[in-house]
């Protein structure tokens, strides 16, 4: 059979092919706006039921907590069900009273994360208004918004932005992409934890030079996706650093969601492989970090207070490595900067 890079191409097929390839990139930022916009738009009326009945009802805090309860019991995989989004959602709502999903507005078009940062910020409507539409119009990530509102932009150049139309829907937009990152959208679906765990890894790993300076001095890039065969047994390590100051392999897994016992003994395994595969004598013991969405610091501590590797989970602790070791390691602020500039995707 010939090859189809042998062919001779028809007339016009380059400039045909640059089209196409528009027009897949246009329809597939449509659909994530779409997905994000429904998603805004349901937790906007989540928010402003529970108003509604607070108003009515006298509903509390603990109306609340059941009702989070519940609907996560329904929908376990959206983590967005939580008491604390729910409140969340009380807060859009009261925010926006007139919110409308079927009228173009800056806030029905931006990330939960990014109006979650407004509305922490406790800013006047005015205020809330310009920040949402000027982080639509320039594609701010969240981190960029946050530096925004503390600076006081608003109040140092007076003016909103002009141009937020013609921007809102740019096909090339940041903000598309920005949204396209967030793991609501994946849970929303109803798609696996592991699609957004992916994206993150590939974030990460896309501009491994700023992902190492975040990560701290000594870090070399070993691999992502790095292949184990154990006895016909496929085993695939997310990503793999070695720190060459202190000679030893670095063993890194992502998870998007909140931690869970089970991702522990995971990564004691994969641990225990680099070693006993990659790891030569004179090199030191091989480590492993855990990175979650959440954790619970208690559930955490039975997780590793028998592990046999020395792990972190989201930098909790190195407590089976050297005082020294451990400070050469990068502590919660580095992995927290690393992640926080992979999902804005914005420096």
């Amino acid at each position: 059979m010939a090859d189809s890079r042998d062919l001779a191409l028809p007339t016009g097929y380059t400039e045909l092919l640059g089209e196409l390839k528009n027009r897949v990139r246009a329809a597939r930022t449509q659909a994530i706006r779409t997905v994000n916009t429904q998603l805004i738009a349901l937790y906007w009326s989540i928010g402003k039921t529970i108003l509604e009945r607070q108003a009515t009802e006298g509903w509390g805090s603990g109306v609340i907590g059941r009702l989070a309860e519940d609907l996560g019991a329904e929908f376990p995989d959206m983590k967005g069900l939580s008491r604390s989004n729910l409140q969340y959602m009380r807060s859009f709502a009261e925010a926006w009273p007139a919110f409308d999903a079927n009228v173009p507005q800056p806030v029905g078009h931006l990330p939960w994360g990014h109006i979650r940062t407004i509305l922490d910020k406790r800013l006047e409507p005015e205020g809330r208004d310009w920040y949402a539409a000027a982080a639509v119009q320039h594609g701010w990530s969240r981190n960029v918004l946050m530096n925004m509102i503390m600076n006081k932009t608003l109040e140092r150049t007076g003016t909103a932005p002009s141009n937020f139309v013609q921007h809102l829907i740019a096909p090339d937009s940041e903000l598309a992409q920005q949204i396209a990152k967030d793991p609501y959208n994946f849970e929303f679906l109803g798609l696996s934890g592991e699609v957004a765990e992916r994206d993150l890894e590939s974030a990460l790993t896309s501009r491994i030079t700023e992902t190492l300076r975040e990560l701290g001095p000594g870090f070399a890039f070993v691999g992502r996706q790095v292949h184990f065969d154990v006895d016909g047994d496929d085993f695939y390590v997310d990503l793999l650093f070695f720190h060459i100051e202190q000679s030893r392999y670095v063993v890194i897994e992502l998870k998007t969601g909140k931690f869970q016992p089970e991702y522990a003994g995971k990564l004691n395994f994969y641990v225990a492989l680099v070693d006993d595969v990659l790891r030569r004598d004179h090199h030191h013991e091989t480590i492993g970090i855990l990175i979650c969405g959440t954790k619970n610091d208690r559930s955490v501590r039975y997780s590793l207070g028998r592990s046999t590797s020395p792990m972190a989970v989201a930098a909790y602790t190195y407590d089976k490595l050297p005082a020294e070791e451990q400070r050469a390691l990068p502590d919660e602020t580095h992995l927290t900067a690393a992640l926080e500039w992979a999902e804005s995707l914005d420096e």
